[in-house]
């Protein structure tokens, strides 16, 4: 963000641009004094561009479980614009040592709809940790609690909306090129049949991404036209097939894969499956036990 030097803010402007309403802005500057520090004609006066600064920061301390106070204190602080960014990574980073505070913490920014701080604070998590233990000990938990949540009040749809694209485009953003993957034919993840939740398949790509193998993803709603296809074409060492629902974990799917040689080994994932009815196919219970099974096709 970077304002034209001429360039001051009112406080509508300014509510707009961080994602607060006007009269939080007023709270700010009477109680914590982080108010604009421009005049221009007629007494009006404007936020400049280190003002913005200071705000946008104060704003995603609070955030992060930050005492209003402690926060503007910071941010008063806060004397360089392009220092924004660091110190809010830092002081992030300083205030999610547990999972149940980092998960509070995407709560409290998922209800605000601050994607930036989602991506921002998962990203962090998977470059530490690891996507499958991110998925396990962070995902997993936040995104069963916003289904919980929307189940009790049956609102906040859009939450769950943009956390499930922001999380997609983590899980995408965090993977490495491979150069030289260990797998010399790519493993095949697809979602058969209407199937539309892929964030799983996501999942699962970044995690075998850090395991340099490589994969063909089909993503969501794939035709078994389009399975045969890529099956008979690059003979993928696995295949894994996801599904939410029970109308989209067809048996039949995985019956008509091509035959070929050698044989791929076929693991399929999530809750639209009757393991009963796939007697030649692996049901994986989590995510580190399809990048076992997954591990073991290519010959790891």
């Amino acid at each position: 963000m970077s304002l034209p030097e001429t360039e001051f803010l009112t406080v509508a402007a300014v509510a707009r641009l961080i994602g607060v309403a006007p009269a939080t802005l007023r709270t700010w500057d009477r109680r914590y004094g982080l108010g604009p520090s421009r005049h221009t004609s007629g007494s009006h006066r404007r936020y400049s561009e280190l003002d913005v600064s200071r705000l946008t920061l104060m704003r995603k301390l609070i955030s992060t479980g930050v005492a209003p106070a402690d926060a503007a204190l910071t941010a008063i602080a806060l004397k360089e614009k392009s220092g924004v960014s660091k110190e809010v990574r830092r002081k992030v980073t300083k205030a999610i040592d547990s999972p149940d505070i980092l998960i509070a913490t995407l709560m409290r920014a998922a209800s605000a709809l601050d994607s930036a701080l989602v991506e921002e604070i998962v990203l962090t998590q998977i470059k530490k940790f690891g996507v499958a233990t991110c998925w396990r000990d962070l995902i997993s938990p936040l995104l069963i609690q916003i289904g919980e949540n929307w189940e009790k009040s049956n609102s906040d749809i859009e939450v769950e909306h943009m956390l499930s694209e922001v999380l997609q485009r983590t899980l995408r953003v965090s993977q490495e090129p491979l150069s030289k993957p260990i797998n010399s034919r790519p493993v095949l993840l697809a979602c058969p049949g209407e199937e539309l939740h892929t964030l799983p398949l996501h999942a699962l790509a970044a995690a075998l991404s850090e395991q340099n193998i490589e994969v063909h993803f089909l993503g969501a709603r794939t035709p078994i036209s389009a399975l045969s296809a890529v099956v008979k074409r690059s003979a993928p060492p696995a295949v894994f097939l996801w599904a939410t629902m029970a109308s989209n974990g067809d048996h039949k799917i995985v019956s008509a894969l091509p035959k070929i040689r050698p044989t791929p080994r076929i693991l399929l994932g999530g809750p639209g499956w009757k393991v009963e009815n796939c007697k030649t196919a692996t049901f994986v219970t989590d995510l580190d036990h399809a990048c076992s099974e997954i591990t073991r096709a290519v010959g790891a």
